[in-house]
């Protein structure tokens, strides 16, 4: 169990993000977290201390010590302090991607309400969730993949969404956008790349890696403008090199994916320290 501390003066993010690993953050704030926002990633976390509450899918929900937070792809959702105490939790944000790895062309399990107390999750969910001084290795990451995709199906029962979707052109689509982040992509683009009908294609994009083609696209060049801020470019020189038009655009979705403007992300960052952060400037990569 980890040492409690007495609660800071200060909100803060401890943040470890390898290129090409699952992104893992501590964090402890006294009230107001993050204002509506939504990831293309499974979040999976849990509560160390106090309460952290949450808006998701039209109801209040509570994460404590003892449960596992499970917010599933491109849902909605805020954050605060569900008591006047604030609240300290870890998170890992996981590439539907790497779920698909595993499960291999099945519907993204859906696990409802946000927060789950079976035991199955809370186990398959520890490796992401211990200490940051510990780092995942490549194989333990590997390993611990595999058990959280078959503790999610497991929970999850029923997959939700299409019975029969072509895993093989999403995939191609994926692969595409990956390797073309530069560029102004288009679905007539995709459409080729895949093979598939434009249409089709989105909703198997969706049901397979959680969210549109399009949101894809912008989050991934999120991810290399956060790259780029965090190596101390300007936010104008990052956004144009991420591929947004202007500080605005970039803006507008960077607040939308987290909830926080980027240079308050940038502050609470930079408040603490980098965990195993070594920040290339390349775009992100394939995979």
């Amino acid at each position: 169990m980890d040492r409690q501390q007495p609660p800071p003066s200060k909100d803060w993010i401890l943040r470890s993000a390898e290129p090409g690993r699952i992104e893992r953050i501590e964090a402890w704030f006294g009230g107001h977290g993050y204002d509506p926002h939504r990831h293309d990633t499974y979040s999976i976390g849990r509560t160390l201390a106090g309460v952290q509450s949450f808006h998701y899918r039209g109801t209040l929900r509570h994460g404590i010590p003892g449960h596992t937070l499970v917010l599933h792809p491109d849902e909605l959702h805020d954050g605060m302090a569900g008591t006047q105490a604030g609240f300290r939790y870890r998170m890992a944000y996981v590439d539907p991607a790497l779920i698909q790895r595993v499960l291999s062309g099945e519907p993204l399990p859906y696990v409802a309400g946000g927060v789950s107390n079976d035991p199955r999750l809370y186990r398959a969910a520890q490796p992401f969730v211990q200490a940051m001084e510990h780092p995942l290795d490549a194989l333990e990451e590997q390993d611990a993949l595999f058990d959280l995709a078959m503790a999610l199906r497991a929970v999850a029962g029923k997959p939700r969404g299409r019975k029969q979707v072509d895993y093989p052109a999403a995939l191609r689509a994926r692969e595409f956008i990956m390797a073309n982040l530069q560029v102004g992509i288009t679905l007539e683009m995709l459409e080729q790349a895949s093979g598939r009908e434009r249409w089709s294609l989105s909703r198997d994009f969706r049901a397979l890696f959680g969210t549109s083609p399009y949101r894809f696209v912008t989050l991934r060049r999120l991810d290399f403008f956060r790259v780029l801020i965090l190596a101390r470019f300007t936010l104008v020189d990052a956004a144009l090199a991420a591929g947004f038009h202007d500080q605005s655009h970039m803006t507008r979705h960077f607040t939308g994916c987290y909830g926080v403007s980027p240079l308050r992300w940038l502050e609470r960052i930079r408040g603490e320290r980098q965990v195993a952060g070594s920040y290339k400037l390349i775009p992100p990569p394939v995979g």
